[in-house]
């Protein structure tokens, strides 16, 4: 699929991108070019280290920002596909700083789609995220806006053979900021604090991100959310996986958090089509039928009142499931040599 293509990725030196790289480089040897786009210079020197340009003579560096439109079009010249994985995703920096979280999750996105279309890109996936349903955070509310813009972008394509989607998950068990890393810290002092008892996630990991992403570059139409059927866990059974021996500490929700996430709402749920082992969200302005859609993708209409909530979710992660994840993100981190 991505053989003789030219692929960006915006926020290439995060947890998604490096990942997304490293699959890429091993399935799809005759890419014709791959280009890291970030603002980091020195993780990008560090990728360069582990991926030689010697050997991989298809990487390319591009120290950038997505709020540069300028630099946005300089990088995106000859490129065929599009991830955006770019973002200001931590929570409570996106409450202190609203100004710089709406010009790289809003104002950023803008320039992705704008820049893709002046260089006539084929296809853009924009990563999502739960929070971005019925959002109550900046952030949530900012990756809203951005699915917002995706999923209208193929409304004024024109005549250009472009298609914009986005993909939706949830938490990434073991990226940067999550709470795996944070629990490992605070193993060592003998407390693990736990914002709710009652607290729930869904969960899904780095490979399954990528595999996700690389299935909706072959299937999309344009306009559609992708959302994977993917586990749920508790976050007392992870804090039991850390460690059973340590105590929690309750102490409480913080700022912009909720019990449960939802990647689907309610009221999305009219627009939902459920196939095998994913959910699309329709646009509700499209330049393709349904009927057409569900007779070469298949899928079924969700029936009047469903939404997807990690706290109501069919399929749960056992404290064992929980524990070899976390054994895994360990063993992946000593082999990367991650602190």
């Amino acid at each position: 699929m991505l053989n003789g293509k030219a692929v960006l990725i915006t926020g290439g030196t995060g947890s998604f991108g490096k990942k997304f790289l490293e699959t890429a480089l091993a399935r799809y040897p005759k890419m014709r070019r791959i280009v890291i786009f970030s603002r980091d210079e020195l993780k990008q020197y560090e990728l360069a280290q582990q991926y030689p340009p010697e050997t991989y003579r298809q990487l390319r560096y591009f120290i950038g920002d997505v709020r540069d439109r300028e630099r946005l079009y300089r990088a995106f010249e000859g490129i065929d596909i599009v991830i955006h994985a770019a973002a200001l995703k931590q929570v409570p920096a996106c409450e202190y700083n609203p100004f710089e979280a709406i010009k790289t999750n809003i104002l950023g996105a803008q320039n992705v789609i704008e820049t893709a279309l002046e260089r006539e890109v084929e296809k853009v996936v924009a990563l999502s995220t739960d929070k971005a349903a019925a959002p109550i955070n900046l952030y949530g509310a900012t990756k809203l806006c951005s699915d917002k813009l995706f999923v209208a972008a193929n409304n004024y394509k024109g005549n250009r053979d472009i298609r914009f989607s986005v993909v939706r998950y949830g938490n990434v068990l073991g990226s940067r900021g999550s709470v795996i890393p944070f629990f490992l810290k605070k193993q060592r002092e003998g407390v693990l604090p736990i914002t709710d008892e009652r607290m729930t996630r869904f969960n899904i990991t780095l490979d399954e991100g990528v595999e996700l992403v690389l299935r909706t570059l072959g299937r999309m139409w344009g306009g559609e959310i992708f959302v994977p059927k993917i586990p749920s866990f508790r976050i007392v059974d992870l804090a039991q996986a850390i460690d059973p021996d340590c105590r929690q500490e309750i102490v409480g929700i913080r700022p912009g958090e909720k019990l449960h996430e939802e990647m689907i709402t309610e009221t999305d749920g009219f627009n939902t089509l459920e196939l095998d082992d994913h959910y699309v969200i329709l646009p509700s302005m499209r330049n393709w039928t349904v009927e057409k859609f569900q007779t070469e993708r298949g899928g079924r209409r969700c029936p009047e009142g469903f939404s997807y909530n990690s706290g109501t979710n069919t399929d749960w992660l056992t404290v064992e499931q929980l524990r070899e994840l976390v054994r895994g993100h360990i063993d992946y981190c000593c082999q990367k040599g991650i602190s």
